[in-house]
């Protein structure tokens, strides 16, 4: 049987061998894989395979074994080091980057990556008239805004001009949404490319088989050390009791985000258990701009009212933090250690309630069956269900697939609920309150500020933030942005993750890394 054949054929029936072992303990031999193919079951459907236009880790995950930007995080940090870029140079007023380019990479199509194929990348994210800009939308383009200009200096050279310095380049650079494409397949396949996507890196792309699996093979021509194994199948299992069955069976040999009840299932021989802290936080966007949460009072209210401490201590088991506010502790250089989380306090959030005149307030409140970085979002919403229940409001939960509940929130909460659940993992105090508190960042800007959260002050503080090229003075602005936004509560700040996976010992050579992404490149399937 040929590697396609099985890829095509074999999941679905170790599918059905693993579903039948629902609620048994089975051996992962008893479901036989073949060496060599990587089964990694994920948490949901890829809404795209281009790094242009997703925002979710999920999808990520794939991205990064088919594509490489010019930067890559370092393995273990999330300090940046060069990929399909060899070395760069800045100007001293940081407004010009130049980098010199890996030679004789390939695309997976046949095509040269050079200079001319990072300006189309670019160009194609951030020029409206581009032939080629209407293949998005580009939700992260807000990353490389900055960039004024790239510019082809010769075939293995290019230089971008930035409008002011912004000192999250480079590691923005090295996030997915930075990952450079094939200009040749764009422009083959147009508003197509995301199911049919071609990059440089270790892996291939071979197929996309909707709601079943996504599957990429190693790239022979890769210009690196070769994959350790000759094709991957990322298969979407979106609920969590199924994804731990299968894995128990033996149907896939890889399982991301590990439900926290879970976990002990997979203790002694046949598997391992990973674990990474990174920059996570999960927080409820509540909406600012009207409803009962237009009023900060009752914003607060929401934050004293919900008990982080049951939450992170029995529905996640003790896998995750308390959050203190918008900025994960991850960021260690940047963090405001001296503010400490909302305390659980049902009295101080009925008073708060009472003097907002928001007794009995009704609240719409969507919730994922489950999605990228999102924990035990169903448990998890129905015990916040039940905290603020127990103050005073009624709150109705309304359940989303992740897909479907991210083209609900992130086109913004007015009209339709009064709150939502939410996760993100970044690579830079930057990205998330840039991208999701700004006031120029609301949904109809083209951001993810989906409660229309707004202060002055705030936006002041990250605008200068990003372009302070002393990194002292970056973290003064960040931990004065958290005071302030933490007093403001446009969001209840619940945890900070630790991630986890789970392997069975046929597979080796893996390791969680900070950014959240999952790079497969030497990992091996026996």
């Amino acid at each position: 049987m040929t590697l396609m054949t099985w890829t095509r054929r074999g999941v679905m029936a170790v599918t059905a061998g693993a579903v039948l072992a629902i609620g048994a303990v089975v051996s992962p031999a008893a479901a036989q894989t073949p060496p060599g193919v990587l089964i990694v079951g994920q948490i949901a459907e890829p809404k795209s395979l281009d790094p242009a236009a997703v925002t979710a880790v999920n999808d990520f995950r794939i991205l990064v074994n088919v594509y490489e930007g010019l930067t890559r995080y370092k393995s273990g940090t999330l300090e940046v080091e060069p990929s399909l870029a060899t070395d760069w140079s800045i100007s001293d007023d940081g407004t010009e980057y130049t980098f010199t380019l890996r030679d004789g990479v390939m695309f997976h199509d046949g095509t040269p990556f050079n200079a001319a194929a990072v300006k189309f990348n670019f160009d194609r994210m951030l020029d409206e008239n581009h032939p080629f800009h209407d293949t998005g939308p580009f939700p992260l383009s807000f990353f490389f805004g900055a960039v004024q200009s790239t510019e082809v200096v010769d075939d293995m050279t290019v230089k971008f001009t930035l409008n002011a310095p912004y000192a999250p380049f480079l590691s923005n650079l090295a996030y997915p949404t930075g990952l450079i494409v094939s200009p040749a397949g764009v422009e083959a396949n147009g508003k197509e490319f995301g199911r049919n996507p071609v990059g440089t890196g270790p892996f291939k792309f071979a197929e996309w088989r909707s709601n079943e699996a996504v599957v990429v093979e190693r790239s022979g021509d890769y210009w690196g050390e070769a994959a350790g194994t000759e094709a991957v199948v990322f298969r979407p299992i979106t609920d969590a009791n199924t994804r731990v069955a299968e894995m128990l069976a033996g149907g896939i040999d890889l399982m991301v985000e590990v439900p926290p009840t879970s976990l002990g299932q997979f203790e002694g021989d046949g598997f391992s258990v990973a674990e990474q802290a990174g920059p996570h936080v999960w927080f409820l966007i509540l909406n600012a701009k009207e409803g009962p949460f237009a009023d900060k009072k009752v914003r607060q209210a929401a934050n004293y009212a919900i008990n982080k401490e049951a939450i992170v201590n029995d529905v996640l088991e003790g896998t995750a933090t308390v959050a203190a506010g918008p900025t994960p502790p991850a960021f260690a250089w940047a963090y405001n250690e001296a503010l400490d989380p909302y305390p659980y306090d049902p009295e101080k959030a009925k008073a708060l309630i009472a003097e907002a005149g928001a007794d009995g307030a009704e609240l719409t409140f969507y919730v994922t069956e489950g999605g990228s970085g999102m924990l035990d979002p169903v448990p998890m919403g129905t015990a916040i269900q039940a905290d603020l229940e127990a103050v005073g409001f009624d709150v109705k939960i309304e359940t989303y697939e992740w897909n479907t509940f991210l083209g609900e929130v992130n086109p913004g909460l007015e009209g339709k609920a009064d709150m939502a659940e939410m996760a993100w993992m970044t690579n830079d105090p930057d990205t998330l309150p840039y991208l999701a508190l700004r006031s120029k960042a609301w949904p109809s800007d083209g951001g993810f500020n989906s409660g229309y959260y707004a202060n002055d002050k705030v936006d002041e503080l990250l605008e200068a933030a990003r372009t302070a090229t002393d990194q002292d003075e970056r973290a003064r602005l960040y931990r004065e942005m958290q005071t302030i936004v933490q007093d403001d509560a446009p969001w209840v700040f619940v945890a900070n993750w630790k991630q986890n996976a789970v392997t069975s010992n046929r597979v080796e050579n893996f390791g969680l890394e900070p950014s959240f992404l999952l790079h497969l490149q030497g990992v091996v399937k026996n």
